[in-house]
Formats: structure tokens, sequence, C-alpha cells
């Protein structure tokens, strides 16, 4: 071996960026959301089914978060990855808006629906062993259930005041058909954050984009150290979840935004996995140990061998808005009383059932209409694109934007340019 080989060989190792260990088309991101979707249910199945002493799991240790929530900060966290690395591209705002809410909404209702219109009746009616009180209660009418909580802002938890009988109640003293999914406005909120970075250039200027994500984690850490002049900051921010879920997605977005700068080492990763598990029983979770844990799951997602995971589809999200409603139905048959295995055995497989229907029936053709526009968004924005494209070239500056119109500038000033030498 010659000597320069031999110091080749000898020299520190220089792990890669997550830019280059990253594949979009190989990972184990979908496994991980799977695993966190169930994190969710088992954390859950405390205040629904009365395990775990009626709480969530979690919170025996942690006065911070339980591992339900520990589950939604991953998925938060992924979310914004990957949604600001969607957002870079050349897709118009509109477009790329249509794509979020074909992925939330379909799903969602149908959800909904399926709660409503199934198992709510055949609870009802286990309990009080007819129907016809169900469509006419005198408060939390069936018929509004749909209506009052379709656009992701829950205003109707409950159906025909059932659920006196189940350990949420008895514990609690709350009714719920799907409490877990309040917190999917917050993602769409974060959508619609990333669609407006983009439109402003704030995603092609990584250190502009950068900066907004840090204040945001700062922001987030001094609401959990207790400065409550925080909320005055905006009025957004008066609801101290907006930060708790803005935090790790604009850590998710650093990660696009400077994925080549941030080195995926395993001694980082595994360091990182043990300052967020002792800041979780310790204290310090929400301000700083989150932040580990879920550069720990980076690196899962790029060394896991479970690239294939989702080969049958992307299962997470129908079993993170289906995994409440069966955990309560089954509350009310009381399976609950049959033990903790028998109680997640059944809401695990009928979950998975379920999630892969929404996949196969509601999700997947839902995305594949990604590249359509309904025909009068079409003729609204045809309609607009003269007056938007005249404000735009006098607002918007090329080399910061990542717009469309940022694009057909650069173009028109490189040819500019070239005829220009040319003469």
């Amino acid at each position: 071996m010659s000597l320069a080989s031999t110091i080749r060989a000898a020299a520190p190792h220089t792990p890669q960026s997550v830019a280059q260990a990253f594949n979009s088309r190989s990972n184990s991101i979908g496994f991980l959301r799977w695993l966190m979707a169930f994190m969710v249910i088992f954390s859950h199945a405390g205040p629904i089914a009365g395990f775990y002493g009626g709480e969530d799991l979690g919170v025996q240790i942690s006065k911070e978060q339980s591992i339900g929530g520990v589950a939604v900060a991953g998925f938060f966290f992924f979310s914004g990855f990957l949604i600001t690395r969607s957002r870079m591209g050349r897709a118009t705002i509109w477009r790329y808006m249509w794509r979020r809410v074909l992925r939330i909404f379909p799903a969602f209702w149908a959800a909904l629906l399926f709660t409503v219109g199934i198992l709510a009746p055949i609870a009802y009616w286990h309990t009080f062993h007819n129907i016809s009180g169900y469509l006419h209660p005198a408060t939390e009418s069936p018929l509004t259930y749909f209506v009052n909580n379709m656009w992701l802002n829950l205003g109707q938890r409950n159906i025909a005041g059932m659920g006196e009988n189940l350990p949420y109640f008895i514990l609690h003293g709350a009714r719920d058909w799907n409490g877990s999914a309040w917190t999917l406005i917050y993602e769409f909120k974060a959508y619609i954050l990333v669609a407006i970075l983009g439109l402003f250039g704030a995603l092609a200027n990584r250190k502009v984009g950068g900066a907004f994500a840090l204040v945001l984690i700062a922001l987030n850490a001094l609401q959990w150290m207790g400065a409550g002049q925080v909320a005055n900051v905006n009025y957004l921010l008066r609801d101290p979840y907006m930060l708790m879920f803005m935090g790790p997605f604009a850590f998710g977005m650093l990660f696009t935004l400077y994925g080549d700068k941030i080195p995926m080492d395993s001694r980082l990763a595994w360091g990182g996995l043990i300052f967020g598990v002792l800041s979780y029983a310790s204290g310090g979770w929400n301000i700083v140990g989150q932040y580990g844990f879920l550069y720990f799951l980076m690196y899962l997602a790029i060394r896991l061998p479970l690239q294939n995971w989702e080969k049958h589809g992307d299962l997470s999200y129908g079993i993170y808005i289906y995994a409440w409603p069966i955990m309560a139905f089954a509350a009310y048959f009381h399976l609950q009383d049959r033990g903790w295995i028998a109680y997640h055995l059944t809401v695990v497989v009928t979950v998975h059932i379920l999630a892969y229907l929404s996949w196969h029936l509601i999700e997947k053709p839902a995305m594949s209409q990604k590249n359509y526009l309904p025909r009068w968004m079409d003729k609204l924005i045809e309609h607009f694109r003269p007056t938007y494209e005249a404000v735009a070239r006098r607002i918007v500056t090329p080399a910061l934007s990542s717009t469309r119109i940022a694009t057909v500038m650069e173009a028109e000033e490189a040819s500019a340019r070239t005829e220009g030498e040319s003469k």
C-alpha cells in the first residue's frame, strides 16, 4: 500500500450530510410514520379504555409530553422536512395548496362520515337498545357532526349525547369521537405557512427561511420557559399549541434548507436519542430535548433497511384518523374488560383494515388528481393571471424567489443578456 493510500485510510471519516445521505425514493420515513401512529394508539388507550391509570402513556414519567405527543412531534418534523422540499419545487402556490387539500380532506371527510354513519349508530343502539332517538337528540345532532368538523376546526366532538358510561367520561368528564383529529388543523396551518414562505421567496434564500424557522423554534422554547409575553407577539401565538407543533415542523424545514450542512453522524444520532430520553424524564423536552430525538428519527429514516414499507400503501394517515373512533367504539362494547392484549389486538387489526381501504379507495385516488385543478379554480386563476403577473413583476426579485414568475423573469433576463452580448 502506498503512503498516500495509508494516509487516506487512517484519515478520520467525514460523515455525509443529510442532503447526501437522504434518498427521496429510498428511505424509511413511511415505516417511522406508521410506527408513530401506533405510539398514538398505545398512548390514547389510557384515557379511552382506562389503561395506565386512565392517563396517556408517558405522563407517568414526563410532566411535559405523552408518548402520543412525542409521536406527533415526529409527524410534524417529517412534514416540515418533506413539505418544504415539495414547496421548493416549481409548482405554483395554487397547485401546491391543491395537493395539500387532496392529502388531508377527502380521507378525513370519509372518517367523519364513517363515524357518524356507522360507528355511532351501532354504539347508540347498543347503549339504548333502539335507534329512534339517534337522529333527533336534544344535543349534538349527528346531522351537524360532519358540517361542524369538516374544516378541521372541531366544533362538535360528540354525537347524540353519548358516552357517559365510557372510561373517558368517567375519568376525565369528556366525550369525544375523534380526540386525535384536533392536531390536523395545525398541520394544515403549517402547510399554509410554507406556501406563504415560498410565495415571498423565503425558501429560495435559505438564510431567510432558516432564520424564520429558528425564530419559531426559539419562540417555542421561550413559551415553555414561561415567557408569558410570547403570546403578545402575534394573535396566532396566543394558542400555545401553535408554537408547540411549529417547533418540530420548523426543525424539519431546517433539514431541507440546510441539508447540505447538517451532518448525518451515528454518534450524534445516538447522543441525540440519549439527550432526548433524559430530557423527557427530567425536564426540558419541549425546549430542547425533542430536537435530539428528531435528529435520531432522521438518522433512522436514512439508515433503516425498510424502504419498501409502503409498497401496499401509506397507511399512517388512515391509522391516525381512524384509531380513536375505533378505540372509542370498542370501549362501548367493554372490550377493554377483556384485557390490554385483546383490546389492542382488535383495535390494531381493525384500524389496519380501515387504513388500507382508506388509502386504496380514497387517499390514492384523490392524490392521483394532484395535477388537476377544478375548472372554476382554473378559470379564476386565468382571469386574474395578468393582474397577478403585473404586480409580481414589480415586487419579485428573481434571485430571491422560488415562484414560477421568478423563473420566467430569470429566463427573460438571461435571454436579454445573451442578445446584448451577441450585438
